[in-house]
């Protein structure tokens, strides 16, 4: 039985990097349509949202002399294409998806609506929601929060390139220590950057708890769902 009914998967773009340095590494997308298909098979409902940090950024745009709002909107141009990736690559191995985008685009994908996306779901069809929001000045991790409220997730599930919350940066520092649990309240106190503000406060406000995980260790999705405490729960 699986820990969770449905489920909102909080991915990387620049974890589908693999071992590139831009793009899409169709063997981390294969990776992860294999993970995402044995979930799927074990009757959990699930929806997607992927970054696109792969290919562009908005905010390290900007950076550059780009305007914020027209960089933004490149960011969401990018999930897109991420979010067309994902689902080529599910289809592939037969599982049934639905692309719905933030803003209107069609016929690359449906304009996003929760009704939408709910029936999706309970008709077994893995909905991938791009676009982000739809708005400037809001990342994906705010994106994915909105979308995991609005289509009532029992959890949101965030793939990182670590394996949950740690005191420090342990790619940058060796003695940090890993938190199995840890609050809201805590993070902000802390200063740990799990999420953007305004996605750890969406989650906090409407009781969604957020678990990190590696997403890039084959086979962790489906450990996750089984109970095994491999990465951090965040909850009030």
């Amino acid at each position: 039985m699986a820990r969770f009914k449905r489920i909102l998967l909080k991915l990387s773009g620049e974890s589908l990097m693999g071992k590139q340095n831009y793009g899409i590494d169709p063997e981390r997308l294969e990776d992860y349509a294999a993970q995402i298909k044995e979930v799927s098979e074990m009757g959990v409902q699930i929806g997607i949202v992927i970054g696109g940090g792969n290919i562009f950024r908005g905010l390290s745009g900007s950076k550059k002399g780009f305007d914020r709002v027209k960089g933004d909107q490149m960011g969401m141009c990018a999930t897109v294409i991420n979010s067309l990736a994902l689902s080529s690559a599910l289809e592939a191995v037969g599982v049934k998806t639905k692309v719905l985008t933030a803003i209107r685009m069609e016929p690359i994908g449906e304009f996003y609506t929760k009704w939408k996306a709910i029936e999706a779901m309970e008709e077994g069809k893995v909905c991938i929601f791009s676009a982000g929001t739809g708005c400037p000045y809001f990342t994906t991790d705010t994106g994915s929060s909105l979308r995991g409220i609005e289509i009532e997730a029992d959890v949101m599930l965030k793939g990182t390139r670590v394996d949950g919350i740690y005191t420090a940066d342990p790619e940058k520092d060796p003695t940090a220590t890993k938190f199995t649990e840890i609050t809201y309240d805590e993070i902000y106190a802390k200063g740990l950057k799990v999420m953007d503000l305004t996605a750890t406060t969406m989650c906090k406000e409407n009781n969604l708890p957020i678990y990190v995980f590696n997403m890039d260790v084959v086979g962790n999705l489906k450990k996750v769902m089984d109970g095994e405490p491999i990465g951090t729960l965040v909850k009030a």
